[in-house]
């Protein structure tokens, strides 16, 4: 038999202490990798129809661009998580910086694969490319994830790494109107072929990584909380990580699924009737409540006094309500108010606490995808659309409760849930199966269940197994 091994005994860094010291400076750096990664997983979103379009593919056949992009993170992630087992956590190695540097190369190698792959109409080597890219965002994600949570007092990583993940909604919010605009129009030429448009947006891409790996690889990150490189699999002993590894794959699997629909799904004469173009908006409304969510939960789970907290959670929905209002006008505005205000209240009931508060928003949006199933016309439309709200908070939550108290071996889990992204990978081609089979609205039923298990983790998953026992070996 085998015990759990001591968190508290092991920690080199007094970062990953409830009263350890804070990074500004650093944090604010690795956000803009949050920002990138964001702003280029949801262009995805873009891809699915426009290559459902353009090779005539099913559902299922379009929802293999999430297979092979979220696919890459279950293989890149178990790789490092078999490096880790047999000879030591490679971050404890070579520092989070490196890991950081490495993501980028490989993401810039897989972006610069879209020129080929358009030249050669390759439906194939378009997801050969997705892979590679996906490879890097998986190292980046091992790097970013736990080193955003280490860079200050570990009762305050939740609300860090929501800020974190904040960022990457805006580029998530912002992602699908420019990947809408440059891939459905700018740069979609009269007789050539659709897949033709991809191949300038992911050059620069490419060129935007190679220049980030070179300003990460000169800058100065500190070394905080790396700890001991030792072999074995530390992390799956304990059994709240391994839950949270589930909710992992559960949660991306869903967000991702209903991402990938939703163009679609408002396409459909029975909801919106909406063209591929028009619907993009929305897709961009549906990241931008994520934006938001995330800002009023970094705020929620910050150690900010009461009285500015609430000031902030007020303001936060107020700015983004009258920059809806200027931008899409009062008859969308209106529709996404009452979201709104629900997640303002959602946050009360929340309490400040992580947990809570994933257990509550996960039950939202499960009531709001059984509306949308049974439900036609704009109703099911808002309910799609103001998921994003209510979704926020659940990665960086889920992630840091399954770090929570497990000292060295945070590097490690931390690969075991960029494994779960697989979900990603999973549920979406699930739904397109079901899609094909039966209609899009029944197909919902996927991401339903995923959050209902989502809900569970933040009831009592994330306490099983916190204190010391005694696993099976």
């Amino acid at each position: 038999m085998a015990t759990i091994p001591s968190a508290t005994t092991t920690v080199s860094s007094s970062s990953t202490s409830s009263n350890g010291p804070t990074y500004r400076g650093p944090f604010a750096i690795m956000t803009v990798l949050f920002f990138m990664w964001g702003f280029m997983t949801v262009f995805n979103d873009i891809l699915i129809p426009r290559f459902k379009e353009a090779f005539t593919l099913s559902y299922f056949e379009a929802m293999l661009v999430q297979f092979a992009f979220f696919g890459a993170y279950f293989v890149g992630s178990l790789v490092y998580f078999i490096i880790s087992v047999t000879t030591g956590d490679p971050i404890a190695r070579i520092g989070y910086k490196n890991g950081v540097v490495i993501g980028l190369l490989i993401s810039a190698s897989g972006s610069a694969l879209f020129w080929p792959a358009a030249t050669n109409v390759s439906y194939p080597l378009f997801l050969m490319a997705l892979f590679v890219v996906g490879l890097g965002f998986a190292m980046l994600q091992i790097a970013a994830n736990p080193y955003v949570t280490i860079l200050g007092p570990e009762r305050t990583a939740a609300g860090r790494l929501n800020l974190a993940q904040a960022f990457n909604s805006v580029g998530t919010t912002i992602g699908p109107l420019i990947g809408g605009y440059l891939i459905f129009q700018y740069f979609a030429k009269t007789g050539a072929h659709g897949a033709d448009s991809v191949k300038v947006p992911y050059l620069a891409f490419c060129i935007v990584f190679l220049i980030l790996a070179v300003i990460f690889f000169c800058i100065r990150l500190p070394h905080v909380g790396e700890g001991r490189v030792e072999r074995g699999i530390g992390a799956m002993r304990y059994p709240h990580v391994m839950l949270g590894v589930l909710a992992i794959f559960m949660y991306v699997g869903g967000e991702v699924a209903i991402g990938s629909s939703i163009i679609n799904f408002l396409g459909q004469k029975s909801v919106a009737g909406l063209s591929d173009i028009e619907a993009s908006k929305y897709v961009s409304l549906f990241w931008g409540g994520m934006l938001i969510g995330r800002f009023m939960g970094a705020v929620e789970l910050s150690e900010m006094n009461k009285i500015n907290k609430q000031l902030f959670l007020l303001a936060i929905p107020f700015t983004a309500f009258l920059i809806l209002w200027s931008l899409r006008g009062w008859d969308v505005v209106k529709n996404y108010l009452p979201l709104l205000a629900l997640c303002w209240v959602l946050f009360q009931f929340g309490r400040a606490l992580a947990s809570r508060t994933l257990m509550i928003f996960s039950l939202t949006i499960v009531a709001l995808l059984a509306v949308s199933i049974f439900a036609g016309g704009r109703l099911a439309m808002w309910c799609i659309v103001g998921i994003g709200l209510f979704t926020s908070i659940g990665f960086p939550s889920i992630f840091s409760l399954a770090l929570d108290g497990i000292g060295i071996y945070k590097s490690q889990a931390s690969s075991l849930l960029v494994m779960a992204i697989l979900g990603g990978a999973i549920l979406p081609a699930i739904l397109g199966r079901i899609a094909d089979v039966w209609s899009l609205q029944t197909s919902l039923v996927v991401p339903l269940i995923a959050y209902a298990y989502v809900a569970f983790y933040g009831w009592k998953g994330h306490k099983i197994g916190r204190q010391p026992a005694t696993p099976t070996s």
